[in-house]
């Protein structure tokens, strides 16, 4: 294994980020998220969705292979200032617990290392990810909302908090 964390440039990691989007969200999302809304998630959708945002797409790479990727930049709620946010994580399942998604998050919070906080979003009942985010210091701080997937979820925002 040889990973590299990089800026997204090329039209391959481009196609790349997009083929983790969908294979990451059929594996993470099973069971969380309705699955008609998890069936029309389709890799067509996740190429469009990487050629339109590329700003602050970070890639890990196994060789010349996508594996993962994050998507971090300003919060944008005037409620908490001087917040940044980890938008996006995500990696194949078959590199689970083997460092990828810590190195990601550490690469994307050194992007963000002006900001006092970093804040994120997460499905409340996506325990794998909260359990990973509580390892890298993040903690639930109450902040609670509901999203529609096909179906109503509850999302809960995590903050790191570096002053």
């Amino acid at each position: 294994m040889n990973i590299t964390i990089k800026p997204m440039e090329t039209q391959a990691e481009i196609e790349g980020k997009a083929q983790v989007h969908y294979s990451s969200w059929q594996e993470a999302y099973k069971g969380l998220i309705d699955q008609a809304y998890l069936n029309s998630m389709t890799l067509e959708k996740c190429t469009a969705m990487a050629f339109k945002w590329q700003d602050n797409i970070l890639v890990a790479k196994d060789g010349d292979r996508v594996i993962g990727f994050t998507g971090c930049g300003e919060h944008g709620d005037s409620a908490l200032p001087n917040t940044g946010e980890v938008f996006a994580i995500y990696i194949l399942s078959e590199y689970y617990g083997k460092g990828v998604g810590y190195a990601l998050m550490q690469a994307a919070l050194q992007k963000l290392s002006q900001y006092d906080r970093v804040a994120l979003w997460v499905l409340k009942d996506n325990k794998r990810a909260i359990r990973f985010y509580e390892k890298c210091g993040f903690v639930f701080d109450g902040t609670e909302k509901t999203i529609v997937l096909g179906q109503e979820n509850t999302e809960i925002r995590m903050i790191l908090d570096r002053k």
